[in-house]
């Protein structure tokens, strides 16, 4: 049996799902909660890159490119982005050290028409993940997510194939066996 967690979901944790979690749209994911509040959740998945890249939905980058993520099922007409660039000025909100999320996007194409800045400095999603009220404690509470502080390297880790096994190996020994569960345990 797995010890109770006891970590309160907030911005900046990451939501790994539980192996219980079938829901074809968060099966084995990994999602950074960006805002947490009483009244909903937001975050973005991690770990489902898409086969288009950012300028495919964004035209004028100049030849500054880098993939895409889903991060989620709402809204997927919509762009995201995280980063760990401490100095861009575009009015990002701070997730945690080293870490922050969206920003006026006009101002951050002018600066990757620059060149200035590294593609692996960021994230780029499109749609996003919500929850209403209560309705993230309610999935925590049966085990369908568990939480783990953010992780800068887990975060912006290249290998999403692997991603949601890694993220239990990094939680620890009572977690690792989480790591080996079949993706359908009723195969076995």
């Amino acid at each position: 049996m797995l010890p109770q967690q006891n970590i309160p979901p907030k911005s900046g944790m990451l939501l790994i799902a539980g192996a219980n979690l079938l829901d074809p749209n968060f099966t084995r994911t990994i999602i950074l909660l960006c805002e947490h509040r009483f009244e909903g959740s937001f975050g973005l998945v991690l770990n489902q890159p898409v086969s288009i890249n950012l300028s495919d939905v964004v035209k004028n980058l100049d030849g500054w490119d880098a993939p895409l993520h889903r991060g989620g099922p709402v809204q997927e007409n919509t762009l995201h982005f995280i980063h760990r660039c401490p100095d861009l000025d575009i009015g990002s909100q701070k997730i945690l050290p080293g870490l922050y999320w969206g920003g006026e996007f006009e101002k951050l194409s002018t600066i990757l028409r620059t060149g200035r800045v590294d593609a692996n400095n960021f994230r780029f999603f499109i749609g996003y993940s919500g929850w209403g009220e209560g309705q993230l404690m309610d999935e925590v509470e049966r085990d369908s997510w568990y939480l783990k502080p953010a992780d800068l390297n887990l975060i912006f880790f290249e290998d999403a194939k692997n991603q949601w096994r890694q993220s239990f190996v990094n939680m620890g020994p009572d977690y690792q066996m989480l790591s080996n569960f079949p993706d359908d345990p009723r195969l076995n």
